[in-house]
């Protein structure tokens, strides 16, 4: 039985990236650091898990003879990098990507249980969900997020997490996800999963993921197949995913 379907946040749920692309940019000016991370230098530094991580490695690569004292810097540029977030996302620019609320609405009034697996930090998720979902207290189930697994993505912590506190077996649930790195997460927690291209992971090779499709698809907006499972009409559905589901599961029997 399908009894869970478990979310990647950046890229995913929505667009966020460029906004967080943005946020860095604004802190980076607001501290007087003469940095700027163009589109192009932002999908590089996107191959780094957690955007803690990715401001170290983007240090030391980059800024190498001053890494240690700039290193010491990273939770103030951090911090008002998910500030400036904020402020970007409460301006109209943080809506979910085509057939997220669709699929999130079918499953809440079918009891399909919803979770999030992500690197991206609390706060961060918890603005997306009430500027999306100001009707409902918790529209997903279970939130894994951030810091609290040991590794980042590609390890599977995080959805091994999300698993956990869903208190599921990995075989019950779906992964949805973006990027080569979380692909690799989810599968690496025995999750199958379901790919959707976003703006900054247009290069990524999506292998392992058992469908990749444009987005989830809308009546009026079919999405584009990319590979693997084909979805009727181009609209992923929840009456879809549960039939593939269950041959997923009578093949592997």
């Amino acid at each position: 039985m399908l009894r869970a379907l478990i979310f990647d946040v950046d890229g995913t749920l929505a667009e966020t990236e460029d906004l967080h692309r943005q946020g860095f940019n604004r802190a980076f000016r607001a501290l007087g650091l003469p940095w700027h991370w163009s589109p192009e230098l932002y999908a590089e530094l996107l191959k780094v898990m957690g955007g803690k991580e990715r401001l170290i490695h983007y240090i030391e690569r980059f800024h190498g003879e001053d890494a240690e004292v700039l290193k010491r810097r990273m939770p103030e540029i951090h911090d008002l990098k998910t500030r400036y977030y904020g402020e970007l996302a409460r301006s109209g620019s943080l809506s979910l990507r085509p057939g997220v609320r669709r699929l999130v609405e079918q499953a809440r009034a079918d009891g399909v249980r919803l979770a999030v697996a992500t690197t991206t930090s609390r706060p961060n998720i918890d603005l997306l969900l009430t500027l999306n979902f100001p009707q409902v207290e918790r529209p997903f189930d279970v939130i894994a997020a951030g810091d609290e697994a040991a590794q980042k993505k590609p390890a599977p912590d995080i959805f091994a997490l999300a698993v956990h506190r869903l208190g599921i077996d990995p075989s019950e649930a779906i992964a949805f996800e973006d990027s080569a790195a979380g692909i690799r997460s989810a599968l690496a927690a025995g999750l199958p999963v379901l790919a959707t291209r976003s703006r900054y992971t247009q290069s990524h090779r999506l292998d392992g993921a058992f469908s990749a499709v444009s987005d989830l698809g809308e009546p009026d907006a079919p999405h584009d197949h990319l590979q693997g499972h084909a979805w009727p009409d181009g609209i992923v559905t929840l009456d879809a995913l549960r039939a593939w589901h269950a041959g997923h599961l009578r093949g592997a029997a």
